[in-house]
C-alpha cells in the first residue's frame, strides 16, 4: 500500500511539472506583484528591478541577461492591457501561439523611457546624426518627492512622414580620381549625396507618463530617448524632463532631511506638551516633551525625513525647531506677583551677554 502511495506521488509531482512548463514563466512572481496589481505598481516593480537586474551592473552573474530577459517579457505582457488579459487567461503558451510576444531585445525595446548609466560600453558606437534635445522642467510637490507618483504629459512633437519624390540626403565630401590623360591624374574633393525618399514633417500630439519615483532631488533628469527635435537625415534628440521642487508651505527639504517650525504657548514651553504633525504622506509624528522647552529648541526625528533616492527604506531626519508664543494679554499685578513667587528668580539672574552672547 505504501508503495502504491509511493508512485502516484511520483505521478503527481510530473504532472505539477509538466503543468508548469506549459504555463510559462510566472511574470507577476518576476517583478515581485500580486495578479491584482496596478498598471502603475507594473511599472514602478519594473524600473526598480531593471536596476538591479542590469547585465552591466551584473557582469559576474552568467544568469543576469536572461533575469533581465525574463523581466522584460514580464514587463512587456503585464503593462499591456490587452496581452494580460490573455496571459491571465491561459498563460505564456496562448500568447506565443497568437503571436502576441515580440520578443525584442531588452536594450532596444523596454528602455525607451529609461535611461541607465553603469560605467559600461556604449551598445550604440556609431555616429548617427541626432536632432537636438529637448529640456523641460516638470514642477513636482515635495509629498510627491516623498511618496511617488504618476503624471502624464502632453507634448506637440514634430514627426517625419513620407511625401512624394526624393531629395538628397546623406550628403559627404569623397576623395575623387579624374584621369586627365597622358598617364596624369587629378585628385579632388568632390560632394557625394544618396537619393532618399522625401518627407514632410507633422505635427503630432504624444502623452508620455513621467515616474516621480520616491526621494528625487531638485534638477534631477528623467530621459525620453527619441522624443525630442527630429534630424532629416539621423535620429530625434531626446526629451530630457527636469525635476523642479514647488515650495513647501510647513517643510524644507535638505538633501534627504526636513526641516519644519513649531510654536508652542508659554505654558507647554514651561511645563511640557504632546502634539502631532501631519507628515506628507499624511501619518502622524508624535512630538512629545516633558522639560522646559527654550525659544530657537531644536529636536529630531530620525527615520522621518525623505526617502533615500537609491535605497527607499532609508529615511533622512526631520528637525523640528521651537518657537515660543507668549500671552498678549496685560498681566494683572496679582498675577505678576504669583509668577514671581512661582518662577523664583531674583534680578542676579539677568546677564548682559552683549552682541555674540548666549
Amino acid at each position: 500500500m505504501a508503495g502504491f502511495r509511493f508512485f502516484w506521488l511520483i505521478i503527481l509531482n510530473l504532472l505539477l511539472c509538466l503543468v508548469a512548463c506549459l504555463a510559462g514563466r510566472d511574470f507577476y512572481a518576476i517583478l515581485g506583484l500580486s495578479r491584482s496589481a496596478s498598471t502603475h505598481a507594473i511599472k514602478k516593480a519594473y524600473r526598480r528591478l531593471a536596476k538591479e537586474l542590469h547585465p552591466d551592473k551584473n557582469k559576474n552573474d552568467p544568469e543576469s541577461s536572461k533575469k533581465f530577459q525574463d523581466l522584460g517579457a514580464a514587463y512587456e505582457v503585464l503593462s499591456d492591457e490587452e496581452k494580460r488579459a490573455m496571459y491571465d487567461k491561459c498563460g505564456e503558451d496562448c500568447l506565443k501561439k497568437d503571436g502576441m510576444m515580440n520578443n525584442h531585445d531588452p536594450f532596444a525595446s523596454f528602455f525607451g523611457d529609461f535611461d541607465f548609466h553603469f560605467g559600461g560600453e556604449s551598445h550604440n558606437q556609431h555616429q548617427t546624426p541626432k536632432g537636438s534635445n529637448v529640456v523641460v522642467d516638470l514642477s513636482v510637490t515635495l509629498e510627491e518627492l516623498y511618496s511617488g507618483n504618476f503624471v502624464e504629459i502632453t507634448r506637440n512633437k514634430p514627426v517625419m512622414k513620407t511625401a512624394k519624390g526624393t531629395r538628397k540626403c546623406n550628403c559627404r565630401q569623397e576623395l575623387v580620381t579624374r584621369n586627365l590623360g597622358n598617364g596624369r591624374f587629378q585628385m579632388m574633393q568632390q560632394t557625394v549625396c544618396s537619393e532618399c525618399p522625401n518627407v514632410i514633417f507633422v505635427n503630432e500630439e504624444r502623452t508620455l507618463e513621467v515616474e516621480i519615483e520616491p526621494g528625487m532631488v531638485d534638477g534631477q533628469e528623467t530621459k525620453f530617448t527619441a522624443e525630442g527635435e527630429p534630424h532629416l537625415d539621423g535620429e530625434p534628440g531626446d526629451l530630457i524632463i527636469k525635476i523642479k521642487t514647488q515650495p513647501h508651505p510647513v517643510f524644507e527639504r535638505r538633501g534627504d532631511d526636513l526641516y519644519t517650525n513649531v510654536t508652542i504657548s508659554l505654558q507647554d514651553a514651561l511645563v511640557g506638551f504632546t502634539l502631532e504633525i501631519t507628515h506628507l504622506d499624511g501619518h502622524k509624528v508624535t512630538i512629545q516633551r516633558d522639560k522646559i522647552t527654550k525659544p530657537g529648541a531644536r529636536m529630531r526625528k530620525k527615520g522621518e525625513g525623505m526617502p533615500n533616492y537609491d535605497n527607499n527604506n532609508l529615511h533622512g531626519t526631520l528637525f523640528i525647531t521651537f518657537d515660543i508664543a507668549f500671552p498678549e494679554t496685560e498681566l494683572s499685578e496679582t498675577e505678576k506677583e504669583d509668577i514671581r513667587k512661582l518662577l523664583d528668580q531674583s534680578s542676579v539672574n539677568r546677564i548682559y551677554n552683549g552682541i555674540g552672547g548666549n
